[in-house]
């Protein structure tokens, strides 16, 4: 049992033979099938090379099987994940570059450090901070703004990304009207149109393969790709050389600035540790204000540097041969008697230096490229204080994230194979998957709903599915690389926008309103947050779980207080709810909410409304059957409010108070200032004792209410 605990993975033995292990193979080549291609698509949506989706898809798949409590659950590289992981990154690092990796590995880490935290510590429920309503509307934000994202691969154009993601999609709408390259486009169409007609024909096909293969094959055969590298004076454009080099300067100007203002981050960090709890000292304010110029002046080279690349993007060029060597002219502007190639040519403009000596010149559409053959180099990742400081906000989020999704997913699975699970199993299976994985380059991932239904409908019976699926991913990484060398960027992109389709539910807004109003509003307010913010999808989440908490925390300090009467069934309901008469010397009183701090005052503003509205009140019953706790300030509240009935000259009963309750007034001495004699165990004798006692006193206006609907319950 403690084994078992330690080790799920053993619990597979018990009942497994070769049929079992045949299914399972057949079921892990099926998943890693569609997890090659897609992990590779969602690494470029994490800002990284597509070949470390293949890194992610190698550990983490088998170590969350093995160490996690569902036998079905695909783990590896996910959508919303990726997007939130190179959004957390992005005012730290330039996508794809050295730094980048390394902090997206890191992010890794410090995730799967927290999860299996969570996972150790039994506290696996925090993951309920995320209302189902939050979740919903930043998922299907988040859905939209994956599938934009694609846009500029689908119509082959290049676009710096903006602050905001809408104002990047304004930037690639331009780029796209400028200049589409149109068997991108078809290609991207086409590997969409193949996994709809597949999908629609058979399911079980797997057609994300189908069409990496068959597009990777015409990409081949047909010469796609043409890049070629130039010297400089093969452009005949006379300012173009200045073009370049003003750029240069630009991209130069902008890392001197960066090594100046981090040599000065350095120094106020030393000065800030000597003076520490001394307060700011002239140097340092000095210091701080040298930083904030040098971020302005970094800013606005950044600024003019961005409208220069825009530019040099912009250009367009024509190929001429000149004996062995290629001449590229500007577009209409090829001397007449010149013969060209009749294709387009463009500038690759990134955020590095142009080589002068090696102009990158696209004259076809984007491919994977050369991915490296091998298995990544294994080391743990170097941790920077401020940096995991930066950081874990988003790990924190990402974590919780991850873990609902990969949870939700599991349950799902479970309904069905009517599977036991364990949530802080598997946020420990999660953890380590994350952890382990930083170690071999891995970037977060989590729990896949696509590629967990393909293993579940393949048959999978255990994790051993996801062990082959990691060895098919090593066979890929060892062998199989060369064979996508030259998979057209635009699939991987349609790739991605086909998996997250299934991510946008409207339904679930519809629900949530249909449940309660402030949840539809609070998922719908959410949506919009993430979508204004992106890519920096944590102020959705954020705004969300406030919006959540802050509604739970005024409906605790406003719980529901309802005056009961007669209901034509014999019980006693909402005289509000159910339009019913009541006593009007008589209030029964229910209070449905632990009684503490928050809303002690709450009950007492209740029963002197109560008293205000029924001139002729003589008697209140106190229904406690929502009560299910109460602390020392809700104590202190109802002994003051009975004093002041008492020495109102009202009555003042308990029924339906549960024992726990009961200890506390029994402690406190509150149960025999109310009286024994004045607890009820239930609702019914309260009020026919209650009833009996004012009915019969005439002194009460008119003899008495013989017309009382609670005179009902007086015995025959």
């Amino acid at each position: 049992m403690v084994l078992t605990k330690i080790f799920p993975f053993l619990s597979w033995i018990k009942g497994y033979n070769l049929k079992s292990f045949q299914t399972d193979a057949l079921a892990g080549l099926t998943v890693a099938l569609v997890l090659i291609p897609q992990s590779m698509a969602y690494a470029q949506l994490a800002g990284l090379p597509a070949y470390f989706g293949l890194y992610a898809a190698f550990l983490p798949p088998m170590v969350a099987a093995l160490f996690g409590s569902s036998r079905q659950l695909a783990t590896g590289p996910v959508a919303v994940v990726s997007l939130m992981s190179a959004a957390s990154l992005q005012p730290l690092a330039t996508a794809g570059s050295t730094d980048f990796i390394a902090y997206s590995i890191v992010l890794a880490l410090i995730v799967g450090v927290f999860q299996f935290s969570l996972g150790v510590l039994r506290l696996g429920l925090v993951v309920n901070f995320l209302s189902h309503p939050v979740v919903n509307g930043f998922t299907n934000a988040a859905a939209i703004i994956i599938a934009s994202s694609q846009f500029s691969k689908f119509f082959g154009v290049s676009v710096d990304s903006a602050e905001h993601h809408y104002q990047t999609m304004i930037w690639v709408a331009q780029a796209a009207m400028d200049y589409t390259h149109w068997p991108t486009l078809i290609y991207g169409v086409s590997a969409v149109a193949i996994m709809v007609g597949l999908k629609k024909i058979n399911p079980k096909i797997p057609a994300v393969l189908v069409a990496v293969v068959i597009t990777t094959l015409i990409s081949y055969f047909s010469g796609y790709n043409k890049d070629m590298r130039v010297p400089l004076s093969a452009i005949q454009m006379p300012e173009f050389a200045a073009l370049v080099d003003e750029f240069n300067q630009e991209i130069k100007t902008v890392e001197e600035l960066g090594l100046e203002r981090m040599s000065k981050g350095k120094e106020l960090e030393k000065l800030e540790k000597a003076v520490k709890g001394h307060g700011p000292s002239l140097e340092a304010i000095a210091l701080h204000n040298e930083i904030a110029l040098i971020t302005a002046k970094m800013n606005q080279v950044q600024e003019h540097n961005r409208e220069l690349r825009a530019q040099l993007r912009q250009l367009k060029f024509e190929k001429a041969q000149q004996g062995e060597q290629a001449i590229f002219y500007p577009k209409n502007a090829l001397p007449a008697d010149v013969p060209t190639d009749h294709n387009t040519w463009r500038l690759k403009v990134s955020n590095a230096k142009l080589k002068t000596d090696s102009l990158l010149l696209m004259g076809g559409g984007a491919i994977v490229g050369k991915i490296p053959e091998g298995l990544p180099t294994f080391t743990i990742p170097k941790l920077e204080g401020n940096i995991v400081l930066k950081l874990l906000p988003t790990a924190i989020i990402i974590s919780l994230l991850g873990f609902m999704e990969a949870i939700a997913i599991a349950k799902a699975m479970a309904a069905k194979t009517g599977q036991k699970l364990d949530p802080n199993q598997e946020l420990i299976g999660q953890g380590l998957a994350n952890v382990l994985g930083s170690f071999g380059s891995s970037y977060a991932v989590s729990g896949s709903f696509s590629r967990s239904a393909v293993n579940l409908q393949a048959g999978a019976v255990s994790g051993i599915s996801s062990v082959i699926t990691s060895i098919v991913v090593v066979i890929t990484l060892l062998f199989l690389t060369p064979l996508l060398y030259h998979l057209p960027q635009a699939v991987l992109a349609a790739v991605i926008m086909m998996a997250v389709i299934g991510l946008i539910n409207t339904r679930g807004f519809v629900h949530a309103w249909h449940a309660q109003k402030h949840d539809g509003i609070i998922s719908i307010i959410t949506f919009f947050v993430t979508l204004a913010f992106a890519p920096h999808l944590d102020k959705g989440i954020m705004v969300g779980v406030a919006l959540s908490m802050g509604v739970f925390l005024y409906k605790s300090m406003r719980p529901v207080v309802a005056k009961l009467s007669m209901y034509k069934d014999g019980s006693l309901q909402s005289t509000e709810q159910h339009r019913l008469r009541g006593c009007r010397h008589i209030a029964v009183v229910r209070f449905d909410g632990a009684l503490f701090f928050a809303n002690a005052s709450y009950l007492d503003e209740q029963i002197i409304k109560f008293r205000n509205d029924m001139p002729d009140l003589r008697y209140i019953l106190l229904d406690a059957s929502g009560i299910n706790d109460i602390d020392a300030s809700g104590e202190e509240e109802l002994a003051l409010l009975v004093d002041r009935l008492h020495a109102a000259g009202y009555g003042f009963a308990v029924c339906n108070a549960k024992g726990p309750i009961l200890a506390v007034l029994d402690r406190t001495h509150l149960f025999d200032k109310i009286g024994r004699e004045n607890f009820y165990p239930d609702t019914k004798a309260a009020v026919a004792d209650i009833v009996g006692k004012i009915h019969e006193n005439t002194d009460l206006p008119s003899g008495g209410c013989k017309s009382c609907p609670l005179t009902k319950y007086l015995p025959r």
